[in-house]
């Protein structure tokens, strides 16, 4: 499982894990992404990077996506570019590129922008 080191929560960088549930996540290996997709819920990800040196805050749609779902279900954030063998095994060359896991397997993968609404809509087809 991931150990605190392993993240920094959305906003305030304070806590592992903030109200909404959200989470960044910094250099990860192979089995600690297994772990992710592996859970019980269904797993939202948001696979980023930040090439036009923005500070890249968790998006308020990707907010209201966690705060809807609550317990039911997961979303994060993946740096492709401090994760770059993560990247290129899931062949991630869109940013963003989201994608959906169920029990380890991938349901949906979008490039672009996404809506909360139908960020949503897609995550309770898993739920």
């Amino acid at each position: 499982m991931l150990e605190v080191s392993d993240v920094r929560s959305c906003s305030n960088n304070k806590c592992y894990i903030c109200l909404y549930k959200n989470v960044f996540l910094n250099e990860i290996d192979m089995t600690k992404f297994g772990d992710i997709i592996n859970a019980e819920v269904p797993v939202l990800i948001d696979f980023y990077a930040n090439w036009e040196n923005e500070n890249y805050e968790f998006s308020e749609e990707l907010r209201k996506v966690a705060a809807a779902l609550g317990d039911k279900a997961k979303v994060i954030k993946i740096d492709i570019e401090k994760n770059e063998v993560l990247a290129e095994a899931l062949r991630i060359k869109g940013n963003p590129t989201y994608v959906i896991y169920k029990d380890g397997e991938m349901k949906w993968r979008q490039v672009g922008e996404q809506d909360a609404s139908s960020l949503i809509t897609l995550m309770q087809e898993y739920l």
